[in-house]
This record gives C-alpha cells, sequence and structure tokens, in this order.
C-alpha cells in the first residue's frame, strides 16, 4: 500500500497547495486567500463526495476551475488505493500473515493448560472432540489450510486457536505455543512419521520435561523417537497384535478392555474369541502384516503368507502371488485355515479377499485392516470379526493416557489379574451401568478434594465400602465399581470394600453418572458425609448446628 498512499497525499498536498496560491475574492469584492486549514477542509468533503458547497465565499472561476482538476485527480487517487487494498486483502500471503497474528495473539493469552495437536487429520479430530467433551483445551497445527479451517464450523464448547504451517519447521512449533509456559503436552499426530519424529525431538531439546505422544508406524522411527526423552509412542500396528493376543489367551480381559477404551456410553462389545489352534493365512506381508505375523507365532499359530513379493528367511511360509486369484488361494489351502487377515493398504483389495475368502470357507475368523472412514459402511456389512482402524485405535490410546491417567495404568496392568477376574468386574460394571458404559473418573483423597473427610481418613479405619454408600440410603451401596487404587508408588487393582484409605490416596471409579455426584457430595458436605459414614443425620447449615447442639463428628 505504499505506491497507493503516497499517490494520495500527493494528491491531496498538490490540491491544497494549489487552492491557497490561487486568489478568491471576499464579499466586499476584495482580494484574499484561503487558508491551509479551510483548503484542507474542502478537499475533505469534496474528495470523499460529501460537497458541503463553496467556502468561506463564493469561488472565483479560477478557483472553480482548479477544484474541477483536483476532483477528478482525487477519484482516480481514491481509485487506484481502494483497488490496491482490494487486492492485497485477496492476496493469500496478507491473509495468512492476518491470520498468524492473529493465531500468535490468542496462544499467547492463553491462561489455562492446553495440548498442542500436531496434525488435524483423522485421529486429531476424534481426539480433539474427546478432549473437548471433558473440559481439556488444545491448539491446533496443521500443514493444510482446509483442515484448519474445519475448526471454524466444529462445535466446540471453547474457542481453539489453529495454525496451517509446516510442523517440521521448529520455529512454527514455537509459534504454535510448544514454548509457552500452560502447554502442559505434545502430540504428533501426522501422517508422516519424518514429521512427528521432528516433533517429538524439537519438544525434548526445546522442552526437556514436557510430556510428548507421537504417533509412528516405523519400528526404525519408534527407536530414534525414544533416544531422545521419554516420549510415548503409539504404533497401531503394534497395539493391535498386542490386543489380538490378549483376545487370544484372554477373550473377558480384551472386551473389558475395550470397553473402557471407547469412553463413556459405548456399548459392551460382543465376547468374540479367536481361534488358539489351527492355521492362519495372512494377506499382505507390510509393516502391519510383519509385526502380525510375530505377534500370530509367539501364540503357536502357523501361519501362511500370502504377498505379491518373496521375503528372505519365509520360503516355506509364504505364497508368492495375486491373493485374488483363486489358484493362489488353493496354495495356501484355506480350506484348512482357521482364521484369514487382510492386511494390505487397500480397503478396496481387502474386501475382495474377506469375500473370496468366505466362500473357499465360511467359518473362518476374519481379522482386517480398514485404511479409510469412508469404507467403515463396508467392514461393517462385511462382519469382520476383528477389525483395525489406525485413526480410531491411536486416538481411543491416547485418550485413554489424558483423560484418566489412572485407567492407563489399569489397562496396562488388569491383564495380569486374570481373565475370570476381568469378567466379574464386567459382570459387576453391567450391573451397575446396564450395557452402556457409565462415567469413568478419578476421585483424590486430599484435603482440597475432598474436605469432609480429612478426620476420618485420619482415624486409620477409613474402610473403601464405607465411602461407597448412597447419600440417600446407606444400607445401599453407589451404583460404582473401584477399579484401582493408587497409594504413592503401589496400585491395587479392583481393591475391596476392606480396603483401608488414606490421605492423597486416588481412586479410580466407574459407575453410573449419578454415582459421581453423590460420591462428590460425600466428600465435600460435611453433613452428607456425616450420614454416609455414621448414620447420624445433622443439620446443613451452621447456625442450625449451634441451636440444636448436633455438630458432625467428622469436620
Amino acid at each position: 500500500m505504499r505506491a497507493p498512499l503516497i499517490v494520495l497525499i500527493t494528491i491531496f498536498a498538490v490540491s491544497v497547495l494549489g487552492l491557497t496560491l490561487i486568489p478568491g475574492r471576499d464579499a466586499a469584492g476584495q482580494a484574499t486567500r484561503m487558508g491551509f486549514f479551510d483548503a484542507f477542509y474542502f478537499m475533505s468533503y469534496t474528495a470523499t463526495t460529501i460537497g458541503y458547497g463553496e467556502i468561506p465565499q463564493p469561488f472565483t472561476d479560477g478557483q472553480r476551475l482548479w477544484v474541477m482538476a483536483t476532483i477528478y485527480l482525487t477519484v482516480v487517487g481514491w481509485a487506484y488505493a481502494i483497488g490496491s487494498l482490494l487486492t492485497l486483502l485477496q492476496d493469500r500471503a496478507f491473509r495468512q500473515a492476518l491470520g498468524l497474528q492473529r493465531f500468535t495473539r490468542t496462544v499467547t493469552r492463553l491462561r489455562e493448560p492446553f495440548l498442542l495437536i500436531v496434525g488435524y487429520g483423522r485421529t486429531g479430530q476424534l481426539l480433539g472432540r474427546s478432549l473437548d467433551a471433558i473440559g481439556r483445551r488444545f491448539v491446533v497445527l496443521d500443514v493444510s489450510g482446509e483442515r484448519v479451517d474445519v475448526l471454524d464450523v466444529d462445535s466446540y464448547h471453547a474457542d481453539v486457536p489453529g495454525l496451517a504451517g509446516d510442523a517440521g519447521n521448529p520455529h512454527t512449533l514455537g509459534v504454535a505455543g510448544l514454548e509457552h509456559p500452560r502447554c502442559e503436552g505434545v502430540l504428533a499426530l501426522t501422517d508422516d512419521d519424518e514429521v512427528n519424529l521432528v516433533v517429538a525431538m524439537t519438544a525434548a531439546l526445546v522442552r526437556p520435561n514436557l510430556p510428548v505422544i507421537a504417533r509412528t508406524i516405523s519400528p526404525a522411527i519408534e527407536h530414534r523417537m525414544r533416544a531422545f526423552g521419554s516420549p510415548t509412542v503409539v504404533n497401531p500396528f503394534d497395539r493391535f497384535g498386542d490386543h489380538l493376543r490378549l483376545a487370544l489367551h484372554s477373550p473377558a480381559s480384551y472386551q473389558l478392555m475395550s470397553w473402557l477404551e471407547s469412553g463413556p456410553g459405548a456399548e459392551l462389545p460382543a465376547p468374540g474369541r479367536p481361534p488358539t489352534t489351527g492355521r492362519w493365512v495372512l494377506c499382505g506381508y507390510g509393516r502391519f502384516g510383519k509385526k502380525l505375523t510375530e505377534d500370530l507365532r509367539a501364540e503357536g499359530l502357523d501361519v501362511i503368507i500370502i504377498d505379491l513379493q518373496p521375503s528372505a528367511g519365509l520360503e516355506s511360509a509364504i505364497v508368492v502371488g495375486d491373493a485374488s486369484e483363486p489358484a493362489v488361494m488353493a496354495r495356501a489351502e484355506l480350506e484348512h485355515a482357521v482364521g484369514f487377515v487382510a492386511g494390505t493398504d487397500n480397503d478396496t483389495t481387502n474386501l475382495s479377499l474377506i469375500a473370496a475368502a468366505r466362500k473357499i470357507n465360511p467359518a473362518l475368523f476374519i481379522a482386517s485392516r480398514q485404511n479409510r472412514p469412508a469404507s467403515a459402511p463396508l467392514f461393517t456389512a462385511m462382519g469382520v470379526d476383528r477389525l483395525l482402524v489406525p485413526t480410531e485405535m491411536v486416538a481411543r490410546e491416547i485418550y485413554a493416557q489424558l483423560s484418566t491417567p489412572l485407567l492407563w495404568r489399569f489397562l496396562q496392568d488388569m491383564p495380569a489379574r486374570g481373565d475370570d477376574w476381568a469378567a466379574e468386574v464386567i459382570e459387576r460394571l453391567r450391573q451397575q451401568c446396564g450395557r452402556h458404559l457409565g462415567s469413568v473418573w478419578k476421585v483424590t483423597l486430599t484435603g482440597r478434594d475432598a474436605p469432609a473427610l480429612g478426620p476420618w481418613l485420619r482415624t486409620r479405619n477409613a474402610r473403601l465400602g464405607d465411602l461407597l454408600k448412597s447419600p440417600h440410603d446407606r444400607s445401599q451401596p453407589l451404583a460404582a465399581v473401584p477399579l484401582l487404587l493408587q497409594r504413592d508408588t503401589e496400585s491395587i487393582l479392583g481393591p475391596d470394600d476392606e480396603v483401608t484409605l488414606a490421605p492423597d490416596d486416588q481412586i479410580l471409579l466407574a459407575g453410573h453418572p449419578s454415582a459421581r455426584r453423590y460420591l462428590l457430595d460425600t466428600m465435600t458436605h460435611h453433613a452428607v458425609s456425616e450420614y454416609v459414614l455414621t448414620g447420624r443425620s445433622v443439620p446443613s447449615g451452621w447456625l442450625w448446628q449451634r441451636v440444636t447442639g448436633r455438630l458432625p463428628h467428622t469436620r
């Protein structure tokens, strides 16, 4: 805008100067000259098309001739300036600069903890909605401007700042809030493993103690990430294989894990069990196929691989060819197999392989990989027994770690308790919540979070069963199941009613949403805790307690 403004200023200056130099006549017919102020005032309302008339007295012909010339000059000047301004507003670089300035200002003003989500693809969007539902703030950085624009139309409860930029540039990460004191974690969720590695490296070097969760499907990249600090690396291929192994020998544990990871409102998954003996046939020996083959063979299962390329060391276990050809399927002896895995990176290929395999052997246990969200209805119609959707699996894993850290610890330690114990927990949850999971929450027995329980906890006779009673009828237990008790570094899975509580204990519970509200009342209101813990009914108001002489013992 420098040239248009210079032209406009020059036109105004010349016009004003000309008016001051050209002589006029006053009412008495005497020669007079217009002052600079009057000349500038006249040009201001004339050039802006307001037009108050000739002041301070009618103009002479010479003045009117000069004014006519300046009118045309100012029209040309304004047209040039306004046209340049409109062109500038449409310039992509200018709009990006304005957006960057607005984004920087918004992030700088954040006064509450937030997470930096790098990569707003399918995984980032799923995770963003889940985090927003529990009130967690986050900032988005993505290379695609179209994805960032989606933030303006998504129905988030809070404003979500978004920046379109290269996450592989450390400067861009700094602008996005990496160095902000309120940034409490970085999530590297792009589709490019190299970019995720750069994000993990930058965070480890700039903010060494900042938690980092990174997504990758490459074991080599995962190893390089762990060379920088201790990031949490989520590999969907590894996790699917681990889940399948858990489902093979502990189906109830896998069912409980899947239910809790799906979040509040999720329906209880069907208790399916993959075959633990017999031959499996796997199509596609890429990264996913290699990892899954290792996991299946670790369980003692025989695996036959169908792939277009031969692999060294697998000559006796690989069938080279196109799996869609009947002759290739026949060489894999699919009619004698018990399990089939369609693990290519093409959804159309995987669906056709599943259809062909079921024609040969309808009793097969089918596992598959879904690569695109748009293919979900087709895989649902196919009735696949185990489906890997990498974006959804990564989102669930990270949500479990961020929403309630105790839940992540529970899911990690739970399989060691055995399948029968997991089946009992599922039955207790089903009795309390039905087939749809209720709330999963954590309570901390500190003076700040549980002020009404302080004296009771210090008695060293505080039983968990006494705390989990209804404030309306203490003879009835709360509709909640304690999953984990955390005390310092000690973890107690599935604590029973006789477990003794202590100050600063953390308890992970799952149950009906009303139980969460009732337990909060017990922890924060002295009158409610007095009834729940001792059975005594006392007034809730301080004055009425003094008048009646009934004071809570738990205060």
